[in-house]
């Protein structure tokens, strides 16, 4: 597994990571904590250094079984969490130090650590990022030692640009897949500049850019396939990246010529992700340890040829932009 440094921190992550968001089980149709570890296991057998999760995710049973991970192995790692959502409403006032201070305190007690590695903002409102105080508070939790470092996750470019402003962001996590190339336009080279660490979620696009599903594919009803393609629940986004499902599925139907021989299309959209130099880690989701090596083994893969990146970049101008490129 090849490594990337990750922003200012000193560390080097893996190129591929592991988004632990189903293994908590809620918005993913279920999960079983016995199939979850071994995915967990297998994701660090090869190579993998680099999970995420969050408070949210089957409401700290994510975070439970990332700090199983962390008593059972010897092997060094890095966790990263987020905070934030479990605000109710999830509203820019409630970013306060004293909400923010519980949210670590329950984070700490799920991971069994007495210091995160990495917190992340969980998609706060856009407002947030223009509350100066709300960073501060990250400020001294990090001179409390309950935090290493601190970064964001967002939804939109204009929140990532405002949030590398502030000097001791580390990190930004971004949704990054061929169908949303959005950040490449300014945001990455800021990245760059700034050195700040850029960790791509949704690389997948919710499983569509794995190549397996169809018209006729059914989603369980607690699914956020199934429940959010509106953004019912939650930003649309996060849900197929943004975009309709019928469309999406004419679009990878225009990719799959380009995946080369014995590579699976979920492979070649990963190893296309980390074609892009500011591009930190990529964190596909797996509650199965076969889906886990599938992922790790995509990192091993040569890199997309010049032709290759100038024809996802021609499906996405074609068939995607119209849909999601304006809205984050």
């Amino acid at each position: 597994m090849n490594t990337r440094t990750f922003g200012r921190t000193g560390w080097l992550v893996s190129e591929i990571g592991f988004g632990c968001w189903g293994i908590g089980g809620g918005q993913w149709g279920g999960a079983d904590d016995t199939e979850s570890m071994a995915a967990l296991h297998a994701a660090l057998d090869a190579g993998i250094t680099f999970f995420d999760t969050a408070d949210v995710y089957g409401d700290g049973r994510s975070e439970r079984l990332v700090g199983r991970l962390r008593r059972e192995r010897n092997d060094p790692f890095v966790i990263a969490t987020k905070a934030g959502r479990r605000l109710s409403p999830h509203a820019a006032d409630g970013y306060k130090a004293a909400n923010l201070t519980g949210f670590v305190d329950r984070s700490l007690a799920n991971l069994g650590v007495e210091r995160i590695d990495l917190l992340q903002l969980h998609c706060p409102p856009t407002e947030v990022y223009y509350r100066p105080e709300v960073f501060e508070a990250l400020d001294a939790l990090v001179s409390a030692g309950k935090l290493a470092f601190y970064g964001v996750s967002v939804e939109k470019v204009e929140e990532a640009l405002k949030a590398i402003e502030y000097p001791n962001v580390q990190s930004v996590q971004i949704i990054f897949n061929a169908f949303r190339l959005r950040p490449t336009e300014l945001f990455f080279e800021q990245a760059v500049r700034r050195r700040v660490a850029v960790i791509a979620r949704v690389p997948l696009a919710s499983g569509m850019l794995s190549g397996r599903f169809s018209a006729d594919t059914t989603f369980p009803v607690d699914d956020h396939r199934a429940f959010n393609r509106d953004g019912a629940a939650f930003d649309r986004g996060e849900t197929f990246s943004g975009v309709d499902y019928a469309a999406a599925l004419a679009a990878v139907e225009q990719l799959r010529p380009f995946v080369p021989s014995g590579v699976s299309l979920a492979q070649f959209a990963l190893r296309w992700i980390l074609a892009f130099e500011a591009v930190t880690t990529v964190i596909p989701g797996g509650r199965r340890a076969s889906q886990v090596i599938e992922n790790a083994r995509a990192a091993d893969l040569p890199a997309p040829s010049p032709e290759t990146m100038e024809a996802v970049q021609e499906v996405y101008d074609s068939l995607i932009r119209p849909l999601v490129h304006h809205r984050w």
